[in-house]
């Protein structure tokens, strides 16, 4: 006897004429969904774990702090070489977080006393970065390039705000002085230009992020996580700043 395709069986009557329908496609669908939402938390992460990790250990030890780049290259190029897909797109992630790491590490530890090096230091890796997004490190290109633009996005506002020429000031001040620095410099960005500046690029990074954040391409909505999370790192750093200096992380 032939049986009947699956697709084709009526379905089975139940108690009160009720009857059982099945879902499949969406039963298919969830996971692929849920594992591509990972990759978006996972960036907002990356990008806010310095604030409280690197700070504070480039300060105390920066050449250990630099050469924890190498595990993170390392386990990064492990976790890429898997066959399982989630764990490649952690791994690819975690190479490019280890791009904005060392750079992290490079300014705040040597060069920190001066600003105009800053996005130069953190963009030692940009051509490498360019030529992975055609290729298999698209991931790690994506993140790279999005915490470099938000990167230069902030050093930018510094700069034309005026905040950035207090840079070297606040840093050189001895502790009793640098809170009152600091929060002097940050109350020049609540004057009526720099705050419609400062407003004015945070709306158009916020655009930019929600026009990309559902992208059907991950490297997309990981890149607009990363953007994004920088403005709220950035929107906390000048609420410390204004309101309690001395936990800002600068000084």
């Amino acid at each position: 006897m032939i049986g009947v395709p699956p697709s084709l069986t009526p379905p089975a009557p139940l108690t009160g004429g009720r009857t059982i329908r099945f879902a499949p496609a969406r039963l298919a669908v969830a996971p692929a969904a849920s594992e591509a939402g990972l990759l978006p938390v996972a960036a907002a992460v990356l990008v806010a774990l310095p604030v409280f990790l690197q700070a504070p250990w480039v300060r105390l030890a920066p050449f250990s702090a630099a050469l924890f780049t190498l595990p993170l290259v390392m386990t990064g190029l492990v976790l890429e070489s898997r066959p399982d897909t989630r764990r490649r797109d952690a791994g690819a992630l975690l190479v490019g977080f280890s791009g904005s790491w060392l750079g992290g590490c490079l300014f705040w530890g040597w060069c920190r006393l001066h600003p105009l090096w800053h996005l130069p230091i953190e963009a030692f890796a940009l051509p490498l970065a360019l030529a992975g997004l055609r290729g298999r490190w698209r991931l790690a290109a994506s993140f790279y390039l999005a915490s470099l633009l938000g990167t230069a996005c902030t050093d930018a506002v510094m700069a034309i705000t005026g905040v950035m020429g207090s840079w070297t000031t606040v840093l050189q001040a001895p502790l009793e002085l640098a809170p009152p620095l600091l929060q002097q410099a940050a109350r020049g960005v609540l004057e009526p230009l720099p705050l419609l500046i400062t407003g004015l690029t945070g709306a158009s990074l916020t655009l930019l992020c929600r026009r990309y954040w559902h992208h059907p391409d991950s490297a997309w909505r990981l890149a607009a996580s990363a953007v994004a999370t920088t403005l709220a790192v950035d929107g906390l750093f000048l609420a410390a700043a204004l309101w309690a200096p001395q936990l800002s992380g600068l000084i």
